[in-house]
């Protein structure tokens, strides 16, 4: 069993900054794709960033191409979202996820994980 902690969320005025940290309980993190995931009120639960197991590949969604980095430490069992230029419509709950060992390379669906984070709230301010 994977246990993952969000933490670094907060409030923020728009065009700032936010970078958040997911810390996995498992050594061998490194065998893990994983993701970032956000789901707003009424709104589904969506993909914003994924990363392969050694951080060689990764996925953005179009909304935030350009301003959102994934990235991943291995060595310290931790991935992280650094979120530039946020807008209000990035408010939201954030989740970190991974995928189930045998996968190395990020899924876009929610269904494609088998762990998850209890979630960190961002809310941006106009």
């Amino acid at each position: 069993q994977v246990r993952l902690v969000e933490s670094g969320g907060g409030l923020v005025q728009a065009g700032g900054s936010l970078r958040l940290s997911c810390e996995a309980s498992e050594r061998t993190f490194s065998r893990y794709a994983m993701g970032w995931f956000r789901q707003a009120p009424g709104k589904e639960r969506d993909i914003v960033a994924g990363i392969s197991w050694n951080g060689g590949s990764t996925y953005y969604a179009d909304s935030v191409k350009g301003r959102f980095t994934i990235s991943r430490d291995n060595a310290k069992n931790t991935m992280y979202l650094q979120m530039n230029s946020l807008k209000p419509e990035d408010t939201a709950v954030y989740y970190c996820a991974a995928r189930a060992q045998d996968y190395s390379g990020y899924h876009v669906s929610p269904n494609g994980y088998k762990y998850w984070g209890q979630g960190t709230q961002v809310t941006v301010s106009s």
